[in-house]
């Protein structure tokens, strides 16, 4: 005899549910399909094109722009229509665009393929996220936001090793496009099998107003997150020309991508209980600061071993930091606007990294590696001590569900 009550038996309060590993594998082979080619891309761009490094930034930011541009708008749709037409739409669109740099004879061709390619990308990473969120127990919420970023994350760090590799073996960049090509198309698969539970229509919307597209509630937490975002675009656009040019190894970038994904592997899978209690701001405070001690190796020392270590730390650094950060905008967010808070702090990294990949190129090809990553360490250094000193307070003072946090 069923009692109508749900208990912690019930399919629904399991975190490892269907739907929820089919939104993880989707955003892994989303993430996965993309990175794999982004460290190349500089290389690409310059055996192909001839292009300078400051145009091969400038190339590779268009993405950003449009990623950036779409982002807010993502979010607002994702809270006001079908959140599983809206996914499947956009990654339609993602996995398409792959064809694109097939076919791009031309350096403008590649330029406009690569910013068309952001704006399915910053809509599809709203979208997704926000269904993930949808089919999770509440109880489970945070610790489930946190085993979602690691899907991201380890194909941030994997796939560029895996391109690399393919590159190495093969030295044919066509052979890349159309593996990313698939991979996609088996990750829009994926989510296409999503079921999400039924969402009442809201009552009394809001007005239209600045919060439906961005989280101004969140909006100091969203200026940190774009200074660690920048850290990131010019860490990981550069990293692989510079293992090349300056430390002169040609497999190297694949260990560091290697090694920088245990680290976020392993920050994820030991934050994960601080993330259930809820220990936010504490799981926030080791990444940032973890991080800081990693870009502060890159910059100040020019050999494989600090290359190498540097990997670690600032994989554990945002494997710790990002999945906190993301739930520390949900938790200042009503419950109607969880699209909006993943768009909000999605649109302020990319933003940052954005900033990081146009600066970064322009102070490698005038002012050399060395200025390009002291850069992102000042950067680094500033995202840390905003975080101690405001944003932590800031977050505890506007947090709408009262959870135990440090």
């Amino acid at each position: 005899m069923t009692t109508g009550i749900r208990t912690d038996n019930d399919a629904d309060t399991q975190l490892w549910n269907a739907n929820y590993m089919r939104a993880m594998a989707g955003n892994f082979l989303l993430f996965f399909s993309f990175y794999l080619l982004t460290p190349l891309l500089p290389i690409y761009l310059d055996a192909q094109f001839n292009a300078d490094k400051d145009l091969i930034g400038i190339v590779l930011s268009g993405y950003v722009i449009a990623a950036l541009l779409i982002r807010p708008f993502s979010g607002f749709i994702v809270d006001t229509f079908n959140r599983k037409k809206v996914l499947v739409i956009c990654f339609f669109f993602f996995f398409i665009l792959f064809w694109g740099y097939i076919g791009a004879g031309t350096m403008l061709m590649f330029a406009i393929v690569r910013t068309l390619h952001g704006l399915p990308f910053g809509a599809v990473t709203v979208a997704n996220s926000t269904v993930a969120m949808d089919v999770l127990p509440s109880e489970r919420r945070n610790e489930g936001i946190g085993y979602y970023g690691l899907s991201n994350n380890l194909a941030m760090a994997f796939a560029p090793t895996v391109g690399i590799y393919i590159y190495s073996a093969t030295d044919n960049f066509e052979m890349l496009f159309w593996i990313a090509f698939v991979l996609a198309l088996i990750g829009f698969y994926s989510v296409s099998r999503i079921k999400l539970p039924y969402r009442h229509a809201m009552r009394n919307k809001p007005k239209m107003s600045l919060d439906r597209f961005f989280l101004t509630r969140a909006w100091l937490m969203a200026v940190n997150i774009a200074m660690f975002g920048m850290c990131w675009g010019v860490m990981s656009n550069y990293v692989a020309i510079y293992g090349k040019e300056q430390l002169e190894m040609t497999n190297g970038t694949g260990i560091f991508f290697m090694l920088l994904s245990f680290g976020l592997f392993a920050s994820r899978l030991q934050g994960a209980k601080a993330l259930r209690l809820g220990k936010l701001t504490a799981n926030c405070a080791e990444g940032v600061t973890l991080s800081l001690a990693g870009y502060i190796l890159f910059a100040a020392v020019e050999q494989p071993w600090a290359y190498f270590l540097s990997a670690i730390l600032i994989g554990l650094g945002n494997g710790h930091m990002y999945p906190a950060m993301l739930t520390m905008f949900v938790k200042v967010a009503r419950h109607d606007q969880r699209g909006t808070a993943n768009s909000s702090i999605l649109t302020a990294w990319d933003c940052g990294m954005g900033i990081g990949i146009l600066a970064g190129g322009m102070l490698v090809e005038y002012a050399g590696y060395s200025s390009a990553f002291w850069s992102a360490a000042i950067m680094q250094g500033a995202g840390t001590a905003l975080f101690f000193l405001f944003t932590k307070r800031f977050f505890l003072e506007r947090q709408i569900y009262d959870e135990e946090d440090d």
